[in-house]
């Protein structure tokens, strides 16, 4: 029974090790995230911290002692697994949370270019593209990229264009001069709209400067590695999303059309090295992508148009008393 206990003492001891590790791995998860911002780690982290280690030290010193009795190492044993039980509950509440508030803002964005025939779907797309060729990096560098942040900026790249008037949106024509210049202020007013969500900081110069041209002829005149990696990762996903998709004005260009624009654009337009591992993604990921957002947009629209018909039939029921 002696060493029973011993050996439910060092379980415990073992599990509290694992609970330190699970406690880093949920600050590290939500760490300089768009969900959690630039906030310190607060006080409660440190104090959760300090008390497993604390923990650790306890269980150990008891093991060395070797305290006789069964009842120590089951009653320590028993706190360990209840330890780790409200922290992998926590972990996992904390992911869910944060996957609903991303479908969430997803389903909105859906919503509102579900409206413009030209927009429709568009920021769901670029999304998509950005995380495909997120995960087709090397692992070093996705190791240095929040993927959540790059899902959030991708999203909201466009959302400027909601400050931009109709006519020059859905001109059918070549923008003029003086309207090519309101046009180039989206990614200004994306900024000032996100500015409220200060966590959003994080993120706002890949939106800003998702336009820049590695050879510096973009919309704010910023050369190669200057401009954001990860503005560089939405805008070749910007650039297949803007070919391909059907515009009022225009007809959408194919997979294959689009690949050999973008290798035409490479080295000027867009970041070579990104469109070498972008060329090389197989043709049905890419295509699913816009699969993937029109399930989406068919199932947004499917959810925002229920209650309406409820209503419309509570109506012709009311009028028919």
């Amino acid at each position: 029974m002696y060493f029973f206990g011993q050996a439910l003492i060092l379980l415990g001891f073992a599990l509290q090790i694992y609970n330190l590790i699970i406690d880093i791995r949920l600050i590290r998860s939500i760490k300089r995230t768009v969900t959690q911002g630039k906030r310190r780690v607060s006080l409660i982290n440190y104090l959760v911290h300090g008390m497993i280690c604390l923990f650790c030290f306890v269980y150990l010193i008891i093991f060395l002692l070797r305290i006789h009795t069964i009842w120590v190492g089951i009653l320590l044993f028993a706190g360990a697994v209840f330890v780790t039980t409200v922290l992998l509950w926590i972990f996992l509440l904390t992911k869910e949370i944060r996957k609903s508030a991303f479908s969430i803002t997803e389903t909105l964005i859906g919503i509102v270019e579900a409206r413009d025939p030209n927009l429709n779907g568009h920021s769901l797309h670029v999304q998509e593209l950005s995380i495909l060729i997120y995960e087709h990096l090397p692992q070093n560098l996705r190791r240095v990229i929040i993927k959540e942040n790059l899902k959030y900026a991708a999203l909201f790249h466009d959302v400027g264009k909601l400050g931009i008037p109709e006519s020059i949106l859905n001109k059918p024509a070549k923008l003029s001069e003086n309207e090519w210049e309101i046009m180039k202020h989206h990614p200004q007013i994306a900024v000032k709209i996100l500015k409220p969500i200060k966590s959003f900081d994080l993120i706002k110069d890949w939106i800003l400067y998702h336009h820049e041209k590695v050879d510096g002829t973009g919309y704010f005149k910023i050369i190669g590695k200057d401009i954001p990696f990860e503005a560089r990762i939405i805008s070749v996903a910007d650039t297949y999303s803007a070919i391909t998709m059907q515009r009022s004005y225009k007809p959408g260009k194919t997979h294959e059309e689009a690949i050999s624009i973008i290798k035409d654009v490479s080295g000027t337009q867009l970041d070579p090295f990104l469109v070498s591992i972008f060329c090389k993604i197989p043709k049905e990921e890419v295509e699913a992508c816009m699969i993937h957002v029109q399930q989406k947009i068919h199932h947004e629209k499917e959810a925002f148009n229920e209650p309406l018909d409820i209503l419309s039939a509570d109506s012709s029921n009311s009028s028919e008393l």
